[in-house]
């Protein structure tokens, strides 16, 4: 059996290869959710482990992406965050106490953030000292690991205890993910929770149904990776509380407000789909060996290779695109277009609903009848035929 250690060497070789000479773009919550949520995408989960600048590549090649934050609403949830931590917690100590409904007399603040200036433009600290040695990650998890397993075994009071920035660790597609979360984690009476900080609104007591999910979300892969941490030092995983606090302001003001979320359904699902995704060495291991992504930028500062190289490297890794794509992957305009005519563009019900059936033309034929079913379309054609039938019928 071959040693995981030089297989992971290997495979980080690769995607080192992949990513050319550029600095990787960290993993979060955010693109492990959108990983998840199409985990049959060889694609997006290459791209990704390699560390690959999805947005700067999609706009190099004339699918720029068309969702994000701007510059200024990451500037305001920044700001907002620290609004929340400051002072050690004062804020954040008075939610939990209207929240969890806990007399919280006190808390003890510790910052796990090791003030390296390079963190993911989201989490920019300002106050970063560049002269600062900065742990490597591997460090850094293990301090965290400590900490958190070492809180896990202290005996509960009244007191919380608050952990900003923990560094976690969560395997997805066969590989270690570090994580680097903008929240915090604290122990009250005995067990750990979760909070989420955003900085989109909650007007009249309600927010965007749509930000809330995704925060839910992203809040349960944080659950998840917590519960890994404290099982790797000896814990019971089920200390992590289910339910996460999420704070954001209130109507158009920056005063703080906080709602418990049960996450227990984005749980099962998260859980699901990480089992059900390919492993990167293994994908990796089938592309061809000079196969690049390299967005090394020229003189002028854009990128040295040139949109069409780029373009036939990207169809070289196979991707599953689906309309829900649109709303998650930098890339998805990319593969819409490149999706054009085939029925998996059309969505994932459809997809399933006609296994077998890859093309457009091809599902029109056989619902027309002026094509036979190949072997395994019998079904499909069948059901295909009915419905232009019931079509037919409602026009006339």
């Amino acid at each position: 059996m071959p040693d995981s250690r030089l297989m992971r060497d290997s495979t980080e070789r690769w995607l080192e290869r992949l990513r050319g000479a550029v600095a990787p773009r960290r993993h979060n919550a955010r693109t492990i959710a959108a990983l998840t949520g199409n985990p049959g995408c060889h694609r997006r989960a290459v791209l990704d482990a390699a560390g690959v600048d999805k947005p700067r590549l999609a706009e190099h090649i004339g699918f720029p992406a068309r969702f994000g934050q701007s510059r200024f609403a990451i500037t305001r949830g920044n700001a907002f965050e620290r609004q929340v931590k400051a002072d050690g917690g004062v804020e954040l100590l008075r939610l939990l106490r209207e929240r969890i409904g806990l007399p919280i007399p006190d808390a003890a603040y510790t910052d796990l953030d090791d003030g390296r200036p390079d963190r993911t433009t989201e989490t920019a600290d300002t106050d970063a000292d560049p002269a600062r040695p900065a742990e490597t990650n591997e460090e850094r998890y293990e301090r965290s690991r400590h900490l958190l397993g070492e809180a896990a075994g202290s005996p509960a009071s009244g007191d919380a205890l608050i952990f900003d920035h923990p560094l976690l660790r969560l395997e997805v597609a066969g590989q270690p993910v570090y994580l680097e979360p903008d929240l915090i984690a604290f122990r009250v009476d005995g067990r750990f929770h979760v909070v989420e900080i955003k900085s989109f609104p909650v007007i009249d007591g309600q927010a965007d149904p749509s930000k809330v999910s995704a925060a839910a979300v992203q809040a349960a892969v944080y659950v998840l990776a917590m519960r890994q941490l404290l099982t790797e030092a000896g814990h019971d995983p089920a200390i992590v509380s289910h339910d996460v606090l999420l704070v954001c302001p209130r109507d158009f003001t920056n005063e703080p407000v906080a709602a418990l979320i049960d996450v227990r359904k984005q749980l099962s699902t998260l859980r699901r789909q990480l089992t059900r995704m390919a492993r990167v060495e293994e994908v990796v291991a089938a592309l061809p060996a000079d196969l690049t992504f390299d967005l090394a930028p020229d003189r002028a500062g854009r990128p040295g290779r040139s949109p069409a190289a780029l373009t036939t490297a990207l169809s070289v890794v196979e991707a599953r695109y689906a309309p829900d794509c649109l709303a998650s992957c930098e890339l998805a305009f990319f593969c819409r277009h490149e999706a054009r005519g085939q029925t998996g563009s059309l969505g994932k019900s459809v997809r399933e609903e006609l296994g077998g059936v890859e093309r457009v033309p091809t599902v029109l034929a056989l619902a027309s009848g002026e094509l036979a079913p190949a072997d395994g379309q019998a079904e499909a054609a069948a059901m295909l035929q009915a419905a232009a039938r019931l079509r037919a019928e409602a026009l006339s």
